[in-house]
């Protein structure tokens, strides 16, 4: 082979060699490829504890889960009490301290407040996510809280119930749909509304303790056409707590139940964020 002709393929090689780099992403004064997007994840998988809220039940994340276990993270979705914001925080605080490793707490509506105060007491929880959750600062109540903003329909729905010791706080099943969740469908709506976990009327006056979003990050979800928490108390608490990311959705109360598959992007954000 002539020397010229082997000038010229060591030419075309040394081009092609060059290129490659480039084709990756990578400019030519780098060494090394790009890092794989898979790869950027530094560690395990937090376990995602999600917590439902009044008039409610796990169920309610069903959509949620679905997606979340497709993607491959760890779930468990805690039976909230609904009885007293004190013991609930404690109990989900339980429910989180047993999982080994880093823990995701996700919280609906009351959830929120649980989250808010359960978190402080298991010591593995490393962020909090908000979907159209309250989230109570030291002394506030869920209810004296929801008493600074605007009205919604849910105070002339609800029905108190005498228990031994108590009263039970229900949403009137035939305003369910139009309070809770007015773009669920008809049929899932009227099943929530027969499955719905009562509050006692204790927990929403229960004073929050000092409030877990000061020093861990959060992430809140804010549903639009809420009848049940108005938007501008979700806003306010998102803008309070400084969250890294607020997502707002044209949806109901329900908002995991009608938009799942949002509600679990800002959730998988989350994870990512603590990993």
């Amino acid at each position: 082979m002539s020397q010229n002709r082997r000038h010229t393929r060591r030419a075309v090689l040394g081009a092609l060699l060059a290129a490659v780099p480039i084709a990756l992403g990578v400019s030519a004064g780098q060494s090394g490829a790009a890092e794989p997007v898979a790869e950027r994840h530094h560690g395990p998988k937090p376990t995602v504890v999600l917590v439902h809220g009044a008039f409610a039940d796990s169920s309610s994340w069903n959509g949620v889960i679905r997606e979340l276990t497709r993607d491959g993270y760890p779930v468990v979705a805690a039976a909230n009490p609904l009885r007293d914001l004190a013991a609930d925080s404690a109990y989900v605080a339980g429910v989180a301290a047993a999982v080994k490793g880093p823990v995701l707490l996700a919280g609906h509506s009351y959830g929120g407040a649980v989250i808010t105060n359960a978190a402080r007491q298991a010591p593995n929880v490393a962020g909090l996510v908000y979907v159209a959750g309250f989230a109570p600062d030291t002394g506030e109540s869920v209810l004296g809280i929801s008493d600074k903003f605007p009205r919604t329909p849910l105070a002339d729905a609800v029905r108190p119930q005498p228990i031994p010791g108590g009263v039970d706080i229900y949403i009137d099943r035939a305003a369910f749909r139009s309070v809770f969740a007015q773009d669920v469908h008809r049929g899932a709506a009227e099943l929530m509304a027969i499955t719905q976990r009562p509050m006692a009327g204790a927990a929403g006056g229960t004073p929050s303790g000092e409030p877990a979003w000061r020093t861990l990050p959060s992430w809140s979800v804010i549903a639009r056409h809420d009848n049940a928490l108005h938007p501008e108390a979700q806003r306010f608490f998102a803008r309070r707590m400084a969250a890294r990311e607020t997502v707002e959705l044209d949806a109901s109360h329900a908002v995991m139940v009608s938009r799942p598959d949002a509600v679990t992007r800002l959730i998988e954000k989350a994870a990512r964020s603590i990993a």
